[in-house]
């Protein structure tokens, strides 16, 4: 019985030994000790897992003891552990090279980061999580080499430019942005819902095309994960905005001052004979600029079982603007959705949707005429509420606050876009894919013009209400199918070939129309329906577009033993943009690898990763044309219709049947080098692209064709050639110093040259303005880079009546010169100053673009700043008006007052001089170094997390845009249009906001 009894009690001990659950914790890293996040630790045969946090620990809870986790992570090979007691966990992962780098997207198909033979550059998600972007386009500025990011304007919602190893085209210079496989925009999405983007910098683009010659940005959205469970993450900051600078104006005794010695020095009575009381006047940029909050809300829950995953996402954005917050802010909301299924073992059907919303109220800028271009020129000696009434000021300055006061307008849209997919692997080695990626995006736009009187002759007085809305449809879609087969042949020979076909179509409408005679001339009221007003001109304006592209491609990947790596693509593009005969066109390229690592001289090299030597060569397109082939009935015409003259419409811009794409010839040799276990990474490109057939417009054709006729307009013609050329380098080091601190440091800086090296008979074409009534002041020509800056150079100021004598006349500028003047250079040598003497200012693009990002982790601290510097380029200062009582920059208190006084800034006068024609002294260096986000975290520790049960809780402090150190007077020196010829001008950019931010990252 005793026996029995004992057996019994055994039996039972063991069944509740067997069946005791524990919780178990621990750290996922490298093999260099660097912590994983994000790696799934998930009981095996359940979905009962979890991942690990940004310091690679992790908490498992109820785990029966006998039981097996799986910790894996993409790249790595997973590791089993049986679990038989409650001791922490490290564990290592080994890099699986057979899956490493998997997730690199290069275009209709990914590949092994180390087997790239093109020049790709990838940023992850990390990224953009430390710099907050409220654009994901920030993300890659000063994150990625090659890669330069502007914005023309730093107000809510005011978007941003990309280029890719700089400005090769007089047009469009964008690179193509696919979104999980469907052409998209970046600010529609998300930037908390990216998971990587590739960014294709060379001849690889080509399997896009006429679409891939100014590169390629792939985005990869994030998805779920198989067998795991349910993740439920919220990252939310709330801050304040201020702006980043502030003009250095005069105040009103010192433009009290240099207005009495303008007017003094042309005979004229003083304006203010009494300056004593005076003081410092009105600051009219502290009027204007506040301080603005900021929000933002991003929640997302992510997870899978055995045959599907999913991932939800929300956010809102909420921005004020740092000028006239009720006037301009920007609102947007997020709602995205991934979902996979494998319907069976062979077909798996994928789709990725997001919903944009957003709304917009915006201020005039970057143009004469606008709220911070009067705030800088009007004068200090007015009070807040007073109008220049009798015209002091001149026709074009008012008062800013009025001004804003009677802006009135709002934007809002509305897009949905997304991908349906499917996948279908009938044989091994072979997988067929189709998807078709749509997008939709609907705006409707209302601006109000009310009464209002600034003064006498003010060229902004209104004497008619009115008001404006217009209806926008943008529709497009992309069909891609095509097919890859992998094989290895005898082992050692890999080979992967792809065939596929595209179709794209994009198409839209518009409608414009405006009322007049608003009642009570209120924004209330200002609706078309309600504004009852008759116009003589036509007030209702629309149009419509169907562009199609047919594509069919090729490509075709080997290597042997991934030690020598070729391939090489072709795609067949038919663009309905052009004239049938030539409508269609080859765009191909080649490239190839060596990794002199896997040799076997250098395999003994404990130190050596990796060294891969690679090249690339190919031919992409550019599609920038637009019905180019024929002509509108834009023109203006009168015609005799029953004995009667009638206006009517005629043929519009000379049609050019003849017209095709641009094309982009380009060469990449590149250097990837790992060292030190790969905890230094190298990369190096030396990189050249002949841009062909470049569309210019108004190209100058015989006057008998019509182009002078009211409406018409010159041709576009394929007629140009540039080349950019330049190296890239790119430094990566991250180390673990001990179990308690690690780093890491990253560098890139990228040195580009640009060269006009043709145009069919020598035209050249202009744009940008200055001042008013002067002529255009960047152009494209040959021998110089594409929208240089073309104006006359001077050589100091005239100190005396003998200086100007002994120098040639500067009479034909409109003036005779005086003591005090600008002295300007006769560059052609004739003897005379001219116009004929303009000449080379600078350029807009910069010689040189750098980034450099630093991060720090300390126990449960985390710290990185990321910088950004742009060096060797110019801005013209273009917010001065140069009408005589207007305010100005303190560069002017170091005027020229006599003989020895000043040799750069001129003499003030209210006569007549040719000081105020466009030279160098408006043309200002514009380099610059930006510290654009230093972000400081705290963790709390995995003991206190398990007791709260979560996985994640993370504080953070940041600040954005926090310091720019620049010897440019502007706002921003960094800010342009993004105008291949006109860009770098200064009107008076909206400056970008300096950011304070308070962030909470919570995962459960």
């Amino acid at each position: 019985m005793r026996h029995t009894l004992f057996k019994i009690l055994t039996l039972f001990f063991i069944t509740f030994a067997s069946a005791q659950n524990i919780d178990v914790t621990g750290s996922v890293q490298d093999e260099t000790g660097f912590p994983i996040p994000g790696a799934n630790i998930i009981i095996k045969n359940t979905t009962i897992g979890t991942t690990s946090d940004f310091d690679g620990n992790f908490t498992l809870k109820g785990v029966e003891v006998g039981s097996t986790i799986s910790i894996s992570y993409i790249g790595y090979v997973t590791k089993d552990l049986v679990i038989s007691d409650n001791s922490e966990l490290n564990i290592q992962l080994g890099e699986d090279l057979a899956q490493l780098d998997e997730v690199i997207v290069v275009g209709y198909g990914t590949q092994k980061k180390n087997d790239v033979t093109g020049a790709v550059a990838v940023v992850s998600s990390e990224t953009i999580e430390a710099l907050k972007p409220i654009d994901a386009t920030q993300a890659l500025q000063g994150t990625t080499a090659g890669v330069s990011v502007t914005a023309p304007s730093g107000s809510p919602g005011g978007g941003y430019n990309i280029l890719i190893r700089g400005v090769s085209s007089n047009g469009d210079n964008e690179p193509l942005v696919i979104i999980d496989g469907y052409k998209g925009d970046l600010n529609t999405i998300n930037p908390s819902d990216i998971e990587t983007f590739s960014i294709l910098k060379d001849a690889q683009a080509a399997i896009y095309g006429i679409e891939g010659a100014n590169g390629v940005v792939l985005v990869t959205t994030k998805s779920g994960k198989n067998n795991t469970k349910t993740k439920i993450s919220y990252d939310g900051y709330t801050g304040f905005q201020e702006t980043t600078r502030k003009l250095p104006y005069l105040n009103a005794t010192e433009y009290a001052l240099l207005l009495n010695e303008s007017y003094a020095a042309n005979g004229e009575d003083l304006p203010f004979p009494n300056v004593s009381g005076l003081g410092t006047g009105i600051d009219w940029q502290e009027q204007l600029f506040n301080t603005a909050p900021i929000t933002n809300h991003n929640i997302s829950a992510s997870g899978g079982g055995e045959n599907n995953t999913y991932y939800f996402g929300g956010s809102i954005l909420e921005q004020d603007g740092i000028v006239a917050s009720d006037k301009s802010n920007y609102q947007r909301a997020n709602a995205k959705i991934k979902l996979t299924f494998d319907i069976f073992d062979k077909l798996k059907f994928t789709t990725s949707a997001n919903y944009f919303n957003n709304n917009r109220k915006s201020i005039g800028e970057n143009a004469l005429g606008t709220p911070l271009f009067n705030a800088l020129n009007y004068a200090p000696t007015y009070s807040i509420d007073q109008e220049d009434t009798s015209g002091f000021l001149g026709n074009e300055v008012v008062n800013p606050l009025s001004q804003i006061s009677n802006t009135y307008n709002k934007y809002s849209g509305n897009s949905i876009e997304g991908t349906f997919q499917l996948e279908y692997k009938p044989i091994e080695g072979l997988t067929i894919t189709s998807r078709i990626g749509i997008k939709s995006y609907t705006d409707n736009a209302k601006t109000f013009s009310p009464i209002v009187n600034y003064g006498s002759g003010k060229v902004f007085n209104t004497d008619r209400s009115s008001v404006t809305q217009t209806k926008n449809t943008n529709n497009s879609y992309t069909w891609d199918t095509f097919a890859t087969y992998s094989k290895v042949f005898a082992e050692d020979h890999n080979t992967s070939f792809t065939l596929g076909t595209s179709a794209q179509r994009a198409w839209g409408d518009n409608l414009s129309a405006t009322g007049y005679d608003v009642p009570n001339n209120s924004w209330e009221f200002a609706d078309i329906s309600l504004a009852n007003g008759i116009s003589e001109a036509k007030s209702t304006s629309s149009y419509i577009y169907d562009s199609r592209l047919t594509s069919f491609f090729g490509r075709v990947q080997y290597d042997y033993k991934s030690k020598y790596l070729i391939s090489g693509m072709i795609r067949r593009d038919g663009s309905s943009d052009f004239a049938a005969d030539n409508r269609f066109d080859y765009f191909s390229s080649a490239t190839a690898g060596w990794k002199i690592s896997d040799e076997d001289f250098l395999k003994e090299v404990s130190f050596l990763d990796l060294l891969k030597l690679r090249a690339s060569y190919g031919i992409l397109g550019n599609n920038v044309g637009d019905d180019l082939y024929r002509s509108e009935l834009s023109g203006e015409a009168t015609y005799v219709l029953d004995d009667a003259l009638v206006t009517g419409v005629a043929n519009g811009r000379i049609p050019n049947p003849d017209a095709t794409w641009e094309t982009a010839e380009k060469l990449d040799i590149g250097l990837d080098v790992n060292l030190f276990n790969n905890k230094l990474e190298i990369v190096a490109d030396y990189f050249i692209e002949d841009r062909n057939d470049l569309l210019i417009e108004d190209f100058p054709v015989s006057g008998i064709l019509g182009a002078g006729a009211p409406g018409a307009g010159l041709p576009t013609v394929n007629a140009g050639t540039t080349r950019n050329k330049g190296v890239e380098l790119f430094l990566n080091y991250k180390q673990l110093v001990s179990d308690n601190f690690s780093f890491g440091v990253s560098y890139n800086v990228t040195n580009i040259s640009s060269e006009v090296t043709a145009v069919n008979n020598g035209a050249v074409s202009e744009g940008g303005s200055f001042s008013v009534g002067q002529p255009a002041i960047a152009r494209m020509e040959v021998g110089q880079p594409i929208g240089y800056f073309y104006g006359l150079k001077t050589d100091g100021i005239f100190q005396n009546q003998a200086e100007v004598n002994a120098h040639p006349s500067q009479s034909d500028l409109g003036a005779t010169a005086q003591p005090g003047d600008l002295r300007f250079v006769d560059v052609n040598g004739d003897g005379e100053i001219t116009l004929d003497d303009r000449t080379y200012l600078g350029k807009p693009q910069a010689d040189y673009i750098m980034g450099l990002n630093l991060s720090f982790d300390y126990k449960n601290f985390d710290f990185s700043t990321y910088m950004y510097a742009e060096l060797g380029k110019e801005t013209v200062r273009n917010y001065e008006r140069d009408q005589n009582n207007v305010n100005r920059l303190n560069l002017y208190l170091d005027r020229w007052t006599g003989e020895g006084t000043s040799n750069s800034v001129p003499r003030t006068t209210t006569g007549g001089t040719s000081n105020k024609l466009f030279s160098d002294f408006y043309v200002e260096d514009s380099s610059f170094l930006r510290l654009q986000n230093i972000q400081l975290g705290y963790s709390l520790s995995d003991d206190v997390i398990q007791k709260l049960g979560i996985s994640r809780f993370r504080l953070y402090v940041s600040v954005n845009n926090a310091f720019t150190f620049t010897k440019y007077n502007g706002y921003d020196p960094s800010a342009t249009s993004g105008d291949a010829i006109g860009g770098g001008i200064d009107y008076g950019f909206y400056p970008i906001s300096r950011q304070f931010i308070l962030g909470l990252n919570l995962s459960i």
